[in-house]
């Protein structure tokens, strides 16, 4: 049997995505989550100094995108065919353009100018890439891609309360349901939400 660890913060944010997926695949597995204090110690021990780490085996994997493209891969989430499998990453990369565009206010550190960036963000881009978004899961029948449950579902439900926070749009919800309900469809999955129940809480 495999020894699988998990080694994140405790927040859901990059990590979730894998938590869920090993839970959705039966996997058992350790779910470390690190202090701001023991990160110090822990970093030079990750592949490329940051986390998710996924361990199987004592081999340390890094990269949450890779992670859950694997995952995915082996649980069955990915795609039939490698045109498939591209509409899945284009997906999922998109969705992550759009958490480039927040972090740029995120990691903003002079406040009048956070301000100023939160604003176009608000006025300029977020409309145009939360339509898109949002007309990408209506056409994919309540999913990210293929019209059915794959592993780009689990990377959205992972971050969507993260991006909630960053976009400081708590009303995303109400503002585009599809959202909401494409994030309860996985998280009302047997296994994940046995899953969800057990963990620990976080807001995002």
């Amino acid at each position: 049997m495999l020894k699988v660890v998990l080694y994140y913060f405790a927040l859901k944010a990059m990590g979730e995505s894998t938590r869920m997926l090993l839970a959705y695949g039966g996997q058992e597995f350790e779910d470390r989550r690190l202090t701001e204090e023991q990160w110090p110690e822990f970093k030079p021990k990750t592949p490329f100094g940051q986390m998710p780490v996924l361990e199987i085996d004592g081999k340390k994997y890094a990269q949450s995108l890779a992670i859950s493209r694997y995952l995915g891969r082996k649980y069955g989430l990915a795609g039939d065919t490698m045109e498939e499998d591209l509409e899945i990453d284009q997906n999922v990369d998109f969705l992550y353009d759009i958490r480039a565009r927040a972090l740029t206010v995120e990691n903003e550190e002079d406040e009048e100018v956070k301000r100023k960036k939160h604003e176009e963000n608000t006025k300029i881009h977020y409309p145009f890439l939360l339509k898109t978004l949002n007309d990408t899961v209506v056409k994919n029948n309540g999913h990210l891609a293929l019209g059915k449950l794959t592993w780009g579902d689990f990377v959205f439900t992972g971050v969507y309360d993260y991006f909630k926070m960053m976009m400081r749009m708590p009303d995303l919800d109400t503002k585009y349901p599809v959202f909401k309900e494409l994030n309860d469809k996985v998280l009302a999955l047997p296994r994940v939400k046995e899953f969800v129940a057990k963990a620990p809480i976080s807001d995002y």
